[in-house]
């Protein structure tokens, strides 16, 4: 389990993870690997924040649900 802040820098990707979550198409299947996954999870939970104005004290709140979002959109519901 991971404590702390992460930090969420800005990927070369053009928002392609971004509007696949967004849209709820299926990535390719190199998301699977943690890594790319915990990016999912940092950029959809930067977005959440964004959208909220940045206002402190959801942070935990935007990384769960940004973690059950990318959960649900590669199909890891158990």
């Amino acid at each position: 389990m991971k404590t702390g802040t992460a930090s969420v820098s800005k990927s070369k990707d053009n928002g392609s993870s971004r509007q696949a979550l967004a849209s709820g198409e299926p990535l390719s299947s190199s998301t699977s690997d943690d890594c790319p996954r915990e990016q999912m999870i940092a950029e959809a939970a930067y977005f959440r924040a964004q959208q909220r104005g940045f206002e402190p004290g959801n942070e935990m709140s935007d990384w769960l649900q940004a973690e059950a979002d990318v959960e649900t959109m590669l199909g890891n519901i158990h």
